[in-house]
């Protein structure tokens, strides 16, 4: 008797075991979940550390930068007074920069537009590899593809993509998937990333650190076209990279990292009445 006991005993013990081991499995797989995040674009993706993904031939390597010749810096120094006005000034013209989504059909001169994006090759880069592509779009029917393009797939973003929390934070900006400045806009200009170079000899070349090189080239570009009184909104079509890559002939090593309708203002135009931090939300002295 005290046998047949101590079995049922057992049974009910692997028994209850049996039932709440699924549902300790589903509670520990639903702790490891992680919480859903808004889709990301993998022509975004930030590289940098993936930067040997890419193996140069040692054999194919470039001169060495210890060849390269070495001259005198030349340097202009101001007097404090001057240097102080001068930075006042620039912060004055910089802080005057907003995103403007309404753009005139007004023709720009195509030497500023040269001359802006000369500013923006100034960039530093990593280890000197200046890893970026300007792409500039006048053509009325290439622009227009390039927002058929960009609609199609923006619709989507906002509909799925981005997430709810995303869109919401958009609202105040009054904008969506509609992109009537691609038309309007005389002038586009597509900046890709190089996510790798090539030696002479057609060998991949390492770029190192090229996500953050060419997104220090776009800063400047920003500043070179308020500095020469046009306006823009950075864009960046998530998903449209790779179709607007064989629109324009680019290669598969060039990623879209922004979009820059470039203009005027036109008349009608409006911006959000936003704020700026204070220098005290932004700056720490050590």
């Amino acid at each position: 008797m005290l046998s047949l006991t101590a079995v049922l005993v057992a049974v009910v013990c692997v028994l209850i075991v049996w039932i709440f081991k699924p549902a300790d499995r589903s509670l520990q797989k639903k702790e490891r979940e992680p919480e859903a995040r808004p889709w990301v674009d993998e022509d975004l993706k930030d590289s940098t550390d993936h930067l040997h993904q890419v193996q140069e031939d040692e054999d194919e390597w470039p001169e060495s930068e210890e060849d390269v010749e070495h001259i005198p810096f030349s340097h202009t120094r101001y007097p404090e007074k001057e240097m102080a006005k001068r930075s006042q000034e620039f912060y004055e013209l910089l802080n005057k920069r907003r995103s403007v989504r309404f753009i005139s059909n007004e023709q720009v001169p195509m030497e500023v537009i040269n001359n802006v994006i000369k500013a923006a090759g100034t960039a530093p880069s990593g280890a000197h590899t200046e890893p970026w592509t300007f792409v500039v779009v006048k053509d009325p029917d290439t622009k227009h593809k390039i927002r058929e393009i960009i609609e199609k797939e923006e619709e989507i973003n906002y509909m799925k993509r981005m997430g709810q929390r995303w869109v919401t934070d958009l609202k105040k900006l009054r904008t969506n998937w509609v992109k009537e400045y691609l038309d309007t806009a005389p002038v586009l200009i597509l900046i890709f990333k190089q996510v790798h170079g090539f030696t002479a000899s057609g060998k991949k070349k390492v770029h190192y650190y090229n996500e953050i090189s060419v997104s220090i080239a776009c800063g400047i570009l920003l500043a070179a076209l308020q500095n020469a009184g046009l306006v823009t909104v950075t864009t960046t079509p998530l998903n449209c990279g790779p179709p607007l890559r064989m629109l324009l002939g680019r290669p598969p090593h060039e990623k879209l990292l922004m979009l820059l309708p470039v203009g005027y203002p036109s008349k009608e135009a409006t911006v959000p009445d936003l704020k700026r931090k204070a220098l005290d939300q932004i700056m720490v002295t050590v």
